[in-house]
């Protein structure tokens, strides 16, 4: 991918684009019906944005990854990062 694109992404969500990566790749494999490892994996993604998600809020998205099989890929990450703001 383009290095200005990257940078963008740094540049809206505040957070480093290796620590982006570090979770896209942990991410590879991860069952996404298993609601622990969702529940992780949004925590995880809130504490990168630097924002507290209410439970109710973390309940929903957790449910709805679960239920619709949305897929955690980078750009989901990045928009999901995106939004902190």
């Amino acid at each position: 991918m383009d290095h200005n694109f990257f940078k963008n992404v740094e540049k809206k969500t505040g957070v480093n684009i290796n620590e982006i990566f570090q979770l896209a790749n942990s991410l590879q494999g991860v069952n996404l019906q298993d609601e622990k490892t969702v529940r992780g994996v949004v925590k995880q993604v809130a504490r990168l944005a630097n924002r507290n998600i209410p439970k109710a809020l973390e309940d929903k998205i957790v449910q709805t990854i679960i239920r619709d099989g949305k897929q955690l890929d980078f750009n989901t990450i990045a928009n999901m990062l995106n939004n902190k703001k």
